[in-house]
């Protein structure tokens, strides 16, 4: 009878372990934020996107300006195609959020499609049953604002139930609220209305292109601002600046030419190398930040997480402000923190609403795939594989070359998927890449850098894999990468977050010492990211890249000068080799 005794005891055990399995993988499935319902999500309007969610995991963001459509743009036909086409089942619901002011007009009188702009409680949410491909699916739609703060909460590492604050500070919304352990939201103070429109028309100010009756500054003026504060020598305004101060910051938001006695304005039409007027910027950019940080200061529990939404949070300094400001425990900013993340919101709210589960896991090379079906003349190209040393080579030679990997970024900011690579030492390279991109000498040019090397070079301790807060450069020798106060819009990498890169890094720094490179996007100038083989071709020979890698596949230009003197030495070197 011994081995039925010792039968049972092997199969009491084999039960605990498989019951203690069991509630691992429930403890696990939780931490994942698996929720099996398949959502498909889209922010029609500005900054685009059409998103799909399986299982609480984050698979595919297909983004309006992407593949060089212009930047902010609203939704087209071939997007809806491309996410289709991605689609491998039909959804178990359909998402939209609200973005147009029409939308929120038709939601306040009987909308049964979009809700409106603001509304942040349970029952700012539209719940319905649709037709989908003859099929019965489930319809919702939640507010703008509550896309922003659940995108954030939703892509941060903090577990369902944390308590919070969230700051969404876009064009329009300057607000805190705090999120209880059941996701209820509470709006806790408008804080300060249309931050990035006021932001971003102080630069309107200064440009004479600019008419001063426009009542909203254009989209890509308030990251110019953000560059030329940093060149701000200042801390206290004039009489005179005190009074613009006050009539940008606190009265309502208006246009420019409602300041009484304009013509005598500071700083009027100056333009963009004027000292007085990049001190100015830095002054307001300072004031904007104050005012919420007094607001968080004395309202604030302190110790609490912070996420941060809206397209502020993509301003690095004011992000590192929060950081340093020993208010919050931890601050959250995810890479799609401006509209881009919108439709991203929304699906988080849809699968709360369906599953409880406010958590996703993604990925932010989630993007579509670059397309190398099109013609091109690829006749102007000495064409071939290359790996990690070659590459590095060419670029420790000088040469500027696009990069290309995986599925693009989603979000504005290029990390290393679809980017512009470069040896980070000579400030002529940042003046050179600054030309290549068409765009103000004035902007700065970002460091991708090894994890393990950041806390050397810039004073990073922890992980920055998104390119969101800045950091002080502790050396001189990389001067294309290091901003003019001496800071540095760093991405850290390691082989879980980008692997092709960080082989590239590592080889890059055996050669040179410093694990470090210039990295920029992949794009024509008021346009999205590069996404096919034609068009990085005709970007290539008309801004004077020196050629692009593909996937381990190299395309350098014959008529490149800085390429054919690198073929040259690495030729004599062979030589001398073999000699």
């Amino acid at each position: 009878m011994v081995w039925f005794y010792k039968a049972i005891q092997i199969s009491l055990e084999r039960l605990c372990e498989v019951i203690l399995d069991a509630i691992k993988e429930s403890k696990l499935s939780e931490r994942r934020g698996e929720s099996r319902v398949k959502i498909l999500s889209y922010n029609p309007g500005h900054d685009g996107a059409i998103v799909l969610l399986q299982d609480g995991r984050l698979m595919m963001s297909v983004e309006a300006e992407k593949d060089s459509n212009y930047r902010y743009a609203a939704l087209a036909i071939h997007d809806v195609l491309d996410a289709i086409g991605e689609l491998e089942d039909l959804p178990d619901v359909i998402c939209a959020g609200g973005w147009w002011p029409r939308d929120h007009h038709e939601y306040l009188h009987g909308s049964r499609t979009n809700v409106g702009y603001r509304g942040v409680s349970n029952d700012d949410v539209i719940i319905s049953q649709r037709r989908f491909l003859r099929r019965d699916v489930k319809y919702f739609s939640s507010s703008h604002e509550r896309a922003h703060v659940l995108c954030a909460f939703g892509m941060s590492a903090l577990p369902k139930g944390t308590p919070c604050y969230a700051l969404v500070w876009e064009g329009v919304i300057g607000t805190f609220y705090e999120i209880d352990a059941e996701l209820n939201i509470k709006l806790l103070a408008d804080v300060l209305g249309q931050p990035g429109n006021r932001y971003g028309i102080l630069y309107g100010l200064a440009d004479p292109t600019f008419p001063k009756t426009g009542l909203y500054p254009r989209n890509s003026d308030a990251g110019k601002l953000m560059a030329l504060a940093s060149y701000s020598k200042r801390g206290i305004p004039s009489i005179e600046e005190r009074k613009l101060l006050d009539f940008l910051l606190a009265g309502p938001f208006q246009e420019l030419s409602a300041y009484q006695d304009l013509e005598n304005a500071p700083h009027l039409n100056v333009g963009f190398e004027n000292q007085e007027f990049r001190n100015f910027a830095g002054i307001y950019s300072d004031a904007i930040f104050d005012i919420f940080y007094r607001f968080a200061r004395d309202n604030l529990q302190r110790n609490l997480p912070l996420v941060i939404a809206g397209g502020c949070g993509l301003n690095c300094d004011w992000n590192t402000k929060w950081k340093e400001a020993g208010l919050f425990s931890e601050v959250f900013v995810p890479p799609v923190a401006n509209d881009s993340g919108s439709a991203i919101g929304t699906a988080i709210d849809a699968q709360f609403r369906f599953t409880g589960n406010p958590k996703i896991e993604w990925d932010v090379y989630s993007g579509l795939p670059f397309r190398t079906d099109a013609i091109f003349s690829a006749e102007k190209y000495d064409i071939r594989d290359a790996d990690s040393t070659e590459v590095a080579s060419m670029l420790a030679s000088d040469l500027i070359l696009g990069w290309v990997s995986g599925r693009y970024e989603i979000g504005p900011r290029a990390l290393g998927n679809r980017s512009i690579l470069a040896a980070p030492f000579l400030d002529s390279t940042r003046m050179r890449l600054n030309e290549i991109k068409q765009r103000e000498q004035f902007r700065p040019i970002a460091p991708v850098c090894l994890q393990e090397d950041a806390k050397k070079w810039f004073g990073c301790s922890g992980e920055s894999p998104h390119m969101l807060f800045t950091h002080r450069a502790r050396t001189e020798a990389l001067a294309a990468v290091t901003h003019v106060n001496g800071t540095a819009r760093i991405q850290t990498v390691t082989p879980r977050t980008n692997k092709r890169l960080h082989d590239l890094l590592t080889v890059f720094k055996e050669r040179t010492g410093y694990g470090v490179l210039c990295n920029t996007s992949l794009n024509f100038n008021g346009k999205g990211f590069i996404n096919n083989i034609s068009d990085l071709d005709n970007y290539t020979v008309e801004y004077g890249l020196d050629g692009f890698v593909i996937e381990g596949r190299v395309y350098l230009l014959k008529n490149s000068r800085r390429y054919q003197e690198y073929k040259a030495s690495n030729s004599l070197a062979t030589s001398d080799k073999v000699t």
